[in-house]
């Protein structure tokens, strides 16, 4: 649906970096590899973000450096758009409500850094939790969002663990984390 709003496929790929990841930085030469479009299309794009104020950018070594600006008016909005267009507000509460004892959960692989994939990676960190129901609840919100959707689940102490302050692993329920409920969505995953 956002591409058929957003025509230009640079913009969106911009967009899906940039925004579903706020401490997203990236350079020029790293877009056009990562997104696979020409670097002129792709610094057209960022100089019309850069304009409207929705990316900041410093020098680095000879490079621009940018990323999205949180302070921005239009970040939460764009943010949350984001977010429904990947799927990850359509199925994050209900399946948290669900499931048992869930205090944290992190989206993982390319979609955390804002590339954009067929894949949802999740990390669901808490307490027991009922495997049967979240299956469930995660194949058909899979179908619903047309995203195969991956899952592991740990005890707290095993998360924190095995991985100290991850660079790649965004938070995206739980402490620190506001999350939208799949009702305001208008997506139900009880069915």
């Amino acid at each position: 649906m956002l591409d058929t709003l957003i025509t230009s496929k640079t913009r969106l790929k911009l967009l899906l970096r940039f925004f579903l990841n706020s401490s997203s930085e990236a350079h020029l030469r790293m877009l056009a590899t990562e997104l696979g479009d020409s670097s002129n299309s792709i610094r057209l794009e960022l100089n019309k973000f850069e304009q409207a104020g929705l990316l900041t950018s410093r020098s680095e070594s000879n490079r621009r450096v940018f990323k999205a600006n949180t302070l921005h008016p239009l970040f939460p909005d764009i943010n949350s758009i984001i977010r429904k267009y990947i799927g990850i507000d359509q199925i994050l509460e209900k399946v948290v409500e669900e499931v048992g004892s869930v205090e944290r959960v992190y989206l993982t692989g390319p979609l955390a850094h804002g590339i954009n994939s067929p894949f949802i990676d999740l990390i669901l960190v808490g307490g027991p939790v009922n495997a049967e129901s979240l299956a469930r609840l995660v194949s058909k919100a899979g179908s619903l969002i047309n995203r195969h959707i991956r899952y592991a689940v740990m005890s707290s102490s095993d998360y924190d663990h095995e991985f100290s302050k991850p660079s790649d692993h965004l938070l995206i329920f739980g402490s620190d984390c506001v999350t939208r409920s799949s009702a305001q969505s208008g997506v139900n995953v009880n069915n």
